[in-house]
């Protein structure tokens, strides 16, 4: 792969993402795999990443979109032939119509939403689902875990207890459950999680069609351990006879995509290490790196290299900086950083803060030919503004 795309770095107009085909291939093979193997259907999470121009391949290999909301059900609706599911903390009253019109499972995150639009969605005889907080957090970054103390992020078992003995036919409205806790997790994380399930809603799982067990699977990563996923699965299967739902977003284009940038100016040396002013944005295009934070990787990086640069972006934000590398050989104005792991929690979240232009999106083919999908301009930023 990295030779048919260093063939093509020159004709890229930076910043552009660039998707490889053959990259996503190797997820999604890996993932239809365990799907055949263990009887569970997997849903790409559009929240992470909804490049609908490769919709068409995934579909080939999955079962299935989930959305976060109104405009991603409709996405998936349009792009993806297979099942349609959402999740949102809330919906609207003058938008659940729609929603409920072309999703199949529409999950809901507390009985009062489930008292107030299950009879829209069972207009259209789709499926309700209940989001529920196992109260169990297995990882560090806060900011993603839905199983904080003040999380209002699903039903806890206390609520569903009470349900369940005071207002047993709301309970019957329901067709299945939903779980979410992981994010970039192996299945040691998920399984400590499905033994408090277990302990905790195993009274009523029984009773559902389906349970969904969310995103956060790093399935495709070289050292996930699918061996222990599928037990995971076939336990449960066994235990409760219902249908088994997954629902990654990084696992699907994890490694696939490229961020490219270009070096515009190279400041004087301060304490060893020089400033670099390069065309691409943390802020803007890749708002994890901030966020989580995080340290992207760089093709050609080397830890021990004897040239030292602190990457950062035109935008004013004075914290608008990628990190600090270092390279064997010393940058020069034109060069092209490649950033890896690009194709997730990157498009789906960009910005034009500062008016900074919006990447060019590209695909590489599986013979190695390069596309330019889509191109940004003014007019993009324009739009969004009044």
């Amino acid at each position: 792969m990295m030779k048919n795309f260093l063939n093509n770095i020159n004709k890229i107009s930076t910043p552009a993402y660039v998707i490889d085909e053959s990259l996503l291939r190797r997820n999604l093979e890996i993932l239809s795999k365990l799907q055949n193997e263990s009887g569970v259907k997997i849903l790409l999470a559009q929240k992470c990443f909804s490049m609908f121009y490769f919709y068409p391949l995934i579909e080939k290999f999955l079962s299935g979109t989930a959305a976060s909301g109104l405009y991603e059900a409709k996405l998936a609706n349009e792009f993806f032939h297979g099942e349609n599911h959402v999740f949102s903390p809330a919906y609207k009253s003058d938008e659940i119509d729609e929603i409920s019109k072309i999703c199949e499972h529409v999950i809901f995150n507390s009985f009062r939403q489930i008292e107030k639009f299950s009879s829209v969605v069972k207009k259209y005889n789709h499926q309700i689902g209940l989001r529920i907080n196992p109260e169990h957090s297995t990882q560090s970054h806060a900011i993603y875990d839905p199983c904080s103390p003040a999380s209002r992020l699903g039903v806890r078992v206390a609520e569903f207890k009470e349900i369940a003995e005071n207002n047993p036919e709301l309970l019957k409205k329901i067709d299945g459950l939903h779980m979410h806790t992981l994010c970039e997790q192996n299945s040691d994380a998920l399984d400590e999680t499905v033994e408090v399930l277990i302990k905790n809603f195993g009274d009523w799982i029984a009773n559902f069609k389906f349970i969904n067990l969310g995103g956060g699977h790093l399935i495709t990563k070289s050292d996930y351990d699918i061996e222990r996923l599928k037990k995971i699965i076939h336990r449960l299967q066994k235990i409760f006879n219902l249908q088994i739902y997954l629902e990654p977003g990084e696992a699907i284009a994890l490694d696939a995509g490229f961020l490219i940038s270009s070096v515009m100016e190279i400041q004087k040396e301060i304490d060893g290490v020089k400033n670099v002013i390069i065309d691409a944005s943390a802020a803007c295009h890749m708002p994890d790196v901030l966020e989580m934070p995080y340290r992207p990787q760089i093709v050609g990086e080397n830890p021990l290299g004897k040239f030292k640069y602190r990457l950062g972006s035109v935008t004013c934000l004075a914290g608008d900086v990628i990190g600090e590398y270092s390279f064997d050989k010393p940058l020069n104005e034109d060069d092209k950083i490649i950033f890896t792991d690009m194709a997730i929690y990157t498009m789906v979240k960009n910005n034009t803060f500062n008016g900074i232009p919006l990447p060019t999106i590209y695909a590489i083919d599986n013979e190695g030919a390069l596309k330019k999908i889509r191109s940004f301009d003014y007019s993009d930023f324009k739009n969004r503004l009044s």
